[in-house]
């Protein structure tokens, strides 16, 4: 039976929480292992490992096409770096905004959620970021087993590479050797994933410079080929000249939606830093390793696709998938090392970027029934329900959809925690109270409904001016009107990510006038230091 809490005192006076004789929070349907404060004898992760994070979720075949999207729509190498490093410094400030409650209070994101949203309202902010990040790691896990079938191709010979296409039904027509290799993949991360996060962290620290060293290897190994000639990419001008044609028509939509790949973990980030020493550590190791890797790694991409154009005598359009990159390679032992490092670095961003955050997203929503470990494994199931090798044959819905519409719903949200944040709460939080249910954040039964209010303005104003172009024989390129969902909002839709998060603050601001009070921090002081493995 719940203990009741008192009624809360006024801002400043802080209430005592009751707690149990373990020293945790009694309110099991917001509490459970998972989710409590990391007590600051294990904040532990310095600098080095943030930095060692980003090089690792950075390097994946998903972040290595990007560069390729941009040369696609008509731009040269620098103007495509210059449009990715620009998106990353963008979102890099949202991204230490919420990652400063991680590192300050040892709450993860949900958890810092209810702050703005409610004790209960949480739970929509978070599970909508769990279900895309589901997405994202049904489609990680799709690169990585397209990897690992290459280079069980290259080790086996024909018998596996050449399997027929079996129909498995609304599941699709598939080689059963694909869809083992996606499994094989999909268990491997399970299996990880459930030792802890001192396991994540170590797989990466080992992973990240083996995936670095292999791509620099290749690299080097075809400049030597080529006898220094870096190749059609790094030479070809820029269709689109740098007038108002690029800047008005092209850079908008480009920034955003670059902007939009790392936008769901500018929210969840407090998952990561509230295993920091000090706010100094995650704030250092993020600043450098996310803006400088994602140069870095797209700066490499650009530069042997263009070297394996030359030297494979393919176009560079034929190359900018490393699966096909690597097929191109004459020896069989050169494919199967060049295709395990594809596995490595899907698996290694996949964990942490998006196998992390939903299951913590969906034990937040049902703490009494899901741990840690259980919404691993409800975020697999997810992430291979929405079948993800069908999502990849429709590039327009893959583009104007999921990454253009979700960026733009997922900056709102943002918007509204920056707000509650750092302007209502001047980064000051009742920690104990985010874990009962009558506290300073129980609002209207649960729900912060000025949070909700400025989230659906915010994410209305962006995204509902949507729309799709014609190409060349008068197609859509999405499943949008080419005059806009709502014609008078498609301008701001090609800026839908700024649009979303400036207006939500701004909403939510507004709303929430009566609660921009001072308070003092009340830390978890009660619980005790937690291992790091999850709960089963």
């Amino acid at each position: 039976m719940r203990a009741k809490a008192p009624k809360t005192a006024p801002l400043g006076d802080p209430a005592p929480i009751p707690l149990d004789e373990h020293g945790h929070a009694v309110e099991a349907s917001l509490y459970n292992a998972d989710l409590r404060p990391i007590h600051p004898a294990m904040r532990t992760w310095t600098s080095r490992v943030y930095l060692t994070l980003w090089v690792a979720m950075c390097m994946n075949p998903a972040t290595w096409t990007l560069a390729a999207s941009l040369i696609a729509l008509g731009m040269n190498w620098v103007q495509a770096l210059f449009t990715i490093v620009l998106a990353n410094l963008i979102v890099l400030i949202p991204m230490l905004l919420n990652s400063h409650a991680g590192a300050k209070h040892g709450i993860s994101f949900p958890v810092f959620a209810r702050a703005a949203y409610g004790v209960r309202g949480a739970n929509l902010p978070a599970v909508m970021r769990g279900l895309v990040a589901c997405g994202w790691f049904g489609i990680q896990t799709w690169f990585g087993g397209l990897g690992l079938n290459l280079a069980l191709g290259a080790a086996i010979g024909p018998s596996w590479s050449q399997a027929q296409p079996v129909d498995f039904g609304f599941i699709g027509t598939l080689p059963v050797t694909t869809l083992a290799c996606y499994l094989v993949v999909l268990a491997l991360q399970v299996a990880v994933i459930y030792k802890g996060f001192e396991s994540l962290r170590r797989f990466q620290q080992i992973a990240a410079p083996v995936v670095v060293g292999a791509v620099l290897l290749l690299i080097v190994v075809l400049l030597f080929k080529t006898g220094g000639d870096l190749g059609p990419v790094m030479s070809q001008p820029s269709k689109l000249g740098w007038g108002s044609h690029f800047w008005l028509a092209v850079f908008p939509i480009s920034l955003m939606a670059n902007i939009a790949f790392w936008s769901t973990l500018s929210l969840n980030m407090p998952d990561f830093t509230r295993f920091a020493e000090n706010q100094q550590a995650q704030r250092r190791g993020q600043a450098w390793g996310l803006p400088a890797t994602m140069l870095v790694v797209s700066l490499m991409a650009i530069l042997a696709t263009s070297l394996a154009s030359q030297h494979y005598g393919v176009t560079a359009a034929e190359l900018w998938n490393p699966d096909e990159l690597v097929s191109h390679f004459g020896s069989r032992i050169a494919i199967f090392v060049g295709a395990l490092a594809i596995v490595v670095s899907s698996v290694q961003t996949n964990m942490a970027a998006n196998l992390v955050s939903p299951a913590l997203d969906f034990a937040n929503a049902l703490p009494k029934l899901i741990t840690f470990r259980r919404g691993v494994l409800v975020s697999v199931a997810l992430g291979t329900l929405i079948l993800p090798w069908k999502l990849l044959a429709s590039p327009e819905t893959y583009v104007f959809v999921w990454l253009g519409f979700y960026g733009g719903v997922m900056g709102a949200v943002g918007g509204v925690l920056t707000s509650d944040y750092w302007l209502a709460r001047k980064t000051e939080l009742r920690v104990p109270e985010l874990y009962i249910l009558d506290g300073h954040y129980h609002f209207t039964n649960g729900w912060n409904v000025r949070a909700v209010i400025a989230t659906a303005v915010g994410a209305f104003v962006a995204v509902g001016g949507a729309y799709s172009t014609l190409g060349p024989n008068g197609e859509k390129s999405g499943p949008f009107p080419v005059d806009g969902v709502i014609p008078l909002l498609k301008p701001l839709y090609d800026y839908n990510w700024i649009v979303a998060f400036l207006v939500a603050m701004a909403v939510y601001w507004v709303l929430a006038a009566h609660r921009r009070n001072s308070h003092h921090t009340v830390p978890f002081d009660g619980t005790p230091a937690p291992t790091l493995t999850p709960s089963a």
